[in-house]
């Protein structure tokens, strides 16, 4: 299977305005994961789902993420990679802790990102989910270079795509993940785009997942 294709592109720069076409997030540097899939025929892509993530666990500044998400990590770099390696998992968006922009799958296709989950009475949040993980644990603050890219991000997709939420990990899969965890500024996300700010009967917390 072959992702749309990506227009050439050049790294993100502080304060820089993004803009997508075809899918592809112009001023992001593209990785293409081949974890991806066709969204079912005419779904609205309404939802962008928050994630954290760091290779090895607590580190930054590796290739590792980049390597999970190409199916290329290696099984002996670290504990608990062989199991890693068994995995095949993306997301469209990896915001490194400099504010650096990485994308890994057309916003037109599904990213392997959510896993068993639920939002508004919807499964497979994956189908009509935007999955963006910022490189960091639940157990520290996010950089503000990661904020704003972020932001700007968000901004770029709402034009691009219909949304009408912002969520964490969390919130799809409560039982099962903690991310963007505590230190995560929803503050400022809803403030830039209060239109985005689930509203209460949208939360929808499965028993289990």
């Amino acid at each position: 299977m072959t992702s749309t294709a990506s227009p050439n592109s050049s790294p993100l720069t502080p304060h820089a305005s993004l803009a997508l076409a075809n899918g592809w997030c112009q001023g992001a540097r593209q990785v293409i994961s081949p974890n991806f899939s066709p969204r079912p025929a005419g779904v609205a892509i309404d939802l962008v789902v928050i994630h954290n993530i760091s290779l090895p666990p607590g580190e930054f500044g590796s290739d590792h993420v980049e390597r999970l998400f190409t199916n290329t990590i290696d099984p002996h770099a670290a504990p608990g990679y062989a199991d890693l390696a068994t995995l095949r998992v993306s997301a469209h968006f990896f915001i490194r802790r400099d504010g650096e922009l990485v994308q890994f799958v057309s916003t037109h296709e599904s990213a392997a990102h959510a896993g068993r989950s639920r939002w508004a009475g919807r499964e497979r949040c994956n189908d009509f989910s935007i999955g963006i993980e910022l490189e960091g644990t639940d157990h520290m603050p996010f950089e503000a270079a990661q904020y704003e890219t972020l932001l700007n991000l968000l901004q770029a997709l709402a034009v691009a795509h219909p949304l009408r939420a912002i969520v964490g990990h969390n919130d799809i899969a409560p039982e099962r993940k903690t991310d963007p965890g505590p230190f995560f500024d929803w503050s400022q996300v809803y403030a830039a785009l209060p239109q985005l700010k689930p509203e209460i009967s949208l939360w929808d917390k499965p028993a289990a997942l």
